[in-house]
């Protein structure tokens, strides 16, 4: 039985760790919330009570093959500390959720060959691909959306969307959950991937349908600023992985009800 350690069961960690648990994996996940220790016990996920800004994590949790880290944090300091304490344990690969916001909008296609801008997870990036501990392969999601993550909660209280006539890049959370299983069953690692979905609407088009899906007032838009964009290309994922996107029409309404 493969053993997976998920560091933040949130959004994303919580909902992989159910759909791991279904394909048969042994699945310890974390939360810093005591709160919440019950609740991922009752999805059958080996809880643990886990802070990187602490001293010490719990050698249980580390006791498996697989790391995915799937937190917010971007403290350089803590995350030499927590590579440390991987490096004194069983694990041989690791899975690091990075952003696809380390990319500079040039207003062109951007690939994982292309330059990036000064950012703090280009520095965390860095310390898990230089380990030669362990095996890391970087994900770098685009704008995440699925579940309670609806597109328009994030622009309320008459507050502007910017850049309409640029491009959205999102991945849907489905897919981040699938591409993880993915690299893990295809033992991809010790590479960096992009990952977004295929199809690029305006933000203007994207917002506007994301509204009509929920029958909310359509968002109030900037109309003066100079076009600046990016188009996020996970060509070099798809091609590796033969992975097909499972949300990739994001004009298609009933996909913001997943």
């Amino acid at each position: 039985m493969q053993k997976v350690s998920i560091l933040g069961c949130g959004w994303l960690g919580k909902p992989l760790a159910v759909f791991l648990i279904s394909k048969g994996y042994l699945v310890k996940g974390s939360t810093t919330s005591d709160e919440k220790l019950k609740l991922l016990a009752a999805e059958n996920i080996i809880s643990f009570l886990v802070d990187i800004s602490q001293q010490e994590i719990n050698k249980d949790f580390l006791d498996v093959s697989i790391l995915i880290i799937a937190i917010t944090s971007k403290n350089e300091a803590d995350f030499k500390r927590l590579i440390s304490q991987i490096e004194e344990s069983n694990i041989q690969k690791v899975i690091f959720i990075s952003s696809t916001s380390v990319y500079p909008s040039l207003n062109k296609i951007m690939t994982e060959n292309d330059a990036t801008q000064e950012h703090p997870l280009l520095t965390i990036e860095n310390l898990f691909r230089e380990n030669t501990h362990f095996n890391t392969t970087i994900i770098r999601f685009s704008g995440l959306f699925g579940g309670e993550r609806h597109p328009t909660n994030w622009f309320q209280n008459g507050r502007k969307i910017p850049q309409p006539n640029g491009f959205v890049n999102m991945i849907h959370l489905t897919d981040c959950i699938a591409i993880i299983e993915k690299i893990i069953e295809q033992n991809y690692f010790g590479e960096t991937f992009n990952a977004c979905s295929n199809h690029h609407p305006t933000r203007k088009d994207f917002y506007e349908n994301a509204c009509k899906t929920k029958n909310v007032e359509t968002p109030i838009f900037e109309e003066n600023e100079a076009l600046n964009w990016k188009i996020i290309s996970s060509e070099k994922l798809q091609k590796t992985l033969n992975y097909q996107f499972l949300v990739d029409d994001l004009l298609w309404s009933s996909e913001f009800k997943i």
